[in-house]
């Protein structure tokens, strides 16, 4: 499966004054010029809204603020908060799964949200492993409430693979992935959506994909597409059929209700007619199964800027601080509790900033990162951001590598790139620049 949405990022001359800090043995009014001659007289910058701040923790000052208390649309910087929370509240590994071991052949699970169950980016998959060793899987607790798609999303990109939609249990990145292999026939990865595809026409030079938004259906027209990745709908019943093809396992995907009192028996479907098993665990207790470390997950998301983690990991933070996955609740907890000292109120509306209704200002991203670097520390931060030539800063800042590393976010008609980086004389900056 091909990794989702390697994030375009042009660097504008918005950023131009940056590498200046490097060569230049300036202070404030330094800076100011520098800004000014690059970026905002620009002439493609004329009718731009700008945001740049640029602070020196060491003496809590900043050294250049350009409407930096202004709003602006952040789109992938909104990973920058998500981030912080991930790396707070899910501890040094993530949770896949928790669970009650009810006998030798039967498991009841609940889930964590999880989005590295199956994922391609990791190799050892230890839930995976848990699971296949039992008969019978049963899902425990309430059915997953929020939308598939976040606050905010554009409508007509729930066919793009940097769109995968949300679920409580994620499963091979809750992507399908088809390759052309002539004009008869399509591969299908997981295998058993081959069941739900059709080819209606000769297939002479590639494919086109026709999806209806509710269903796990495609329809493919002759096109020029020779491989494709797209999300599925991640309902209960596709996510119990997937684990069943995956695992060889029979597995219940009726979730209890609030108040359910669970009766002494499971059932399962099996065929045309259906099987009961026992439903007296060997502990009350729910046990946790971990799955991957937390900064493997979060250093993918900021890398190459992954929505479908940092909509995950946000899921992951709300289920473990509050034992509902709801990205709302979540963000309204963090607004009054970690982030309540921000210079301005954000508006967060999403974890990944695919939503348009994010406002955050310069000074917020940079008091974010301050609070990052204050109660994680460089080290940590240095391999979960990537410096210049990783990610998607791959083709810039390469002279530069080991003295910038940022977050960037593009969308259609923004620009944003905050982070950290040392001058020459060693001292630490953060700055965030929003176009």
């Amino acid at each position: 499966m091909k990794k989702r949405f390697p994030e375009s990022f042009s660097l504008l001359p918005v950023f131009i004054f940056l590498i200046l800090l490097f060569t230049s043995c300036s202070v404030q009014k330094q800076i100011a010029k520098s800004a000014k001659e690059n970026v905002l007289n620009s002439l493609a910058f004329q009718t731009a809204h700008i945001g740049i701040s640029v602070f020196e923790p060491a003496t809590n000052k900043y050294w250049f603020n350009y409407q930096g208390d202004k709003y602006f649309v952040p789109a992938s910087n909104t990973k920058i908060p998500t981030c912080y929370a991930a790396m707070k509240y899910l501890g040094d590994s993530l949770v896949g799964l928790r669970y009650q071991i009810l006998n030798d052949s039967v498991v009841k699970i609940k889930s964590a949200g999880d989005p590295t169950f199956l994922s391609p980016d990791f190799k050892i998959h230890p839930t995976y492993t848990f699971l296949k060793k039992y008969k019978y899987i049963s899902f425990s607790g309430e059915v997953f409430n929020e939308s598939f798609l976040g606050s905010g999303w554009t409508w007509n990109d729930y066919k793009e693979s940097y769109c995968a939609q949300r679920s409580d249990f994620p499963i091979y990145g809750n992507i399908v992935s088809f390759k052309w292999d002539n004009e008869n026939n399509v591969s299908v990865f997981p295998r058993m959506f081959s069941k739900s595809i059709a080819i209606t026409e000769k297939l002479k030079t590639g494919f086109e994909i026709i999806k209806p938004w509710e269903e796990n259906n495609f329809l493919f027209l002759n096109g020029n597409t020779k491989s494709k990745d797209v999300p599925f709908r991640p309902d209960p019943i596709t996510i119990q059929y997937l684990l069943q093809d995956t695992l060889g396992s029979l597995v219940n995907s009726n979730f209890e209700k609030k108040g359910y009192i669970p009766s002494n028996e499971l059932m399962f479907a099996k065929g045309q007619g259906s099987i009961n098993v026992p439903n007296k665990p060997v502990s009350e207790i729910f046990f946790t199964l971990h799955s991957q470390p937390t900064d493997s997950l979060l250093k993918p998301m900021m890398h190459r800027s992954d929505n479908f983690f940092a909509e995950q990991s946000l899921l992951m933070v709300s289920n473990e601080k509050l034992g509902i996955m709801s990205d709302q609740k979540i963000i309204d907890t963090l607004l009054k509790t970690d982030f309540k000292d921000l210079p301005q109120k954000p508006r967060w509306a999403d974890g990944s900033g695919l939503s348009r209704y994010n406002l955050f200002t310069p000074q917020d991203f940079v008091a974010i990162l301050n609070k990052m670097k204050n109660e994680f520390g460089m080290d940590r931060i240095k391999v979960i951001l990537p410096t210049g030539g990783e990610g998607t800063i791959n083709s810039y800042y390469k002279n530069e590598a080991g003295f910038i590393f940022g977050k960037t976010g593009t969308l259609s008609g923004v620009v944003a790139f905050s982070g950290f980086l040392y001058t020459k004389k060693g001292k630490l900056l953060i700055f965030s620049t929003l176009v």
